[in-house]
């Protein structure tokens, strides 16, 4: 059985281009498989759903019954590829309901890879959340996406 992706776009920090990697990633691929399931959980920011509305759902952390129809979702492995735009202000809320409900283990189990890219920002709280995620998540596959104009302005 094939290993299903669900890539986990995400930042403490707005305007980091977090939205256009999403959009990038889900439009490739679109392209490369065919099919793709994208979750918008973006409360205050431009968002994924308003580029991509036909493939985009909107999804809320904020509640249980939310927090379950998302987990649903992203564990099953059904070989369609999942995208998450992940908005900085569910950031924190985000990895902690991951963390306890022990989804890096499940999605391993179940055949699912949970792949997360990380787009830093110059300040203490992208320094603290990769730190946060390391030590949460050890072996889970955490990638630093740099962008140069954010960075180095």
């Amino acid at each position: 059985m094939r290993r299903t992706p669900v890539y986990i776009v995400c930042s403490p920090r707005p305007a980091v281009g977090k939205t256009l990697i999403a959009r990038a990633l889900t439009e490739f691929l679109v392209l490369q498989r065919g099919k793709v399931i994208a979750f918008d959980i973006n409360l205050r920011e431009p968002s994924l759903l308003n580029y991509l509305p036909r493939i985009t759902e909107t999804a809320a952390i904020s509640d249980t019954f939310g927090q379950m129809a998302l987990m649903d979702r992203l564990i099953v492995n059904d070989n369609v590829p999942k995208v998450v735009d992940l908005g900085f202000h569910a950031f924190d809320d985000f990895f902690k309901m991951i963390a306890e409900i022990g989804f890096m283990k499940e999605a391993d189990r179940r055949g699912v890879d949970p792949i997360v890219l990380f787009i830093p920002d110059r300040d203490r709280a992208s320094i603290l959340a990769w730190t946060m995620l390391r030590e949460t998540f050890p072996s889970a596959a955490i990638v630093p996406v740099e962008n140069e104009h954010v960075l180095w302005g």
